[in-house]
């Protein structure tokens, strides 16, 4: 395994922040998704409120493992841009 790309924080007051069924699994690496701005195409599991504010509250795509590089390559194309 490579451990830089899996991080937790099982002492954080709102461990696991989501929802989850693996908790052992829950990546706290990307506590803030740096996709967020994407808006619409990050590609995450969003939906808006009401008041239009983007709500990730069912996402787990920052958290979960296996997703690092996927993220890390979405942060280089919107490097290039």
């Amino acid at each position: 395994m490579e451990h830089y790309k899996f991080f937790q924080n099982k002492e954080c007051e709102y461990f696991p922040c989501h929802k989850t069924d693996h908790p052992e699994d829950f990546n706290c690496l990307f506590c803030y998704c740096p996709l967020y701005h994407l808006g619409d195409k990050c590609g995450g599991n969003f939906k808006y409120t009401d008041k239009g504010v983007k709500s990730c509250v069912n996402c787990l795509r920052p958290h979960i493992r296996e997703n690092y590089d996927e993220i890390n390559e979405a942060l280089r194309k919107l490097e290039k841009e």
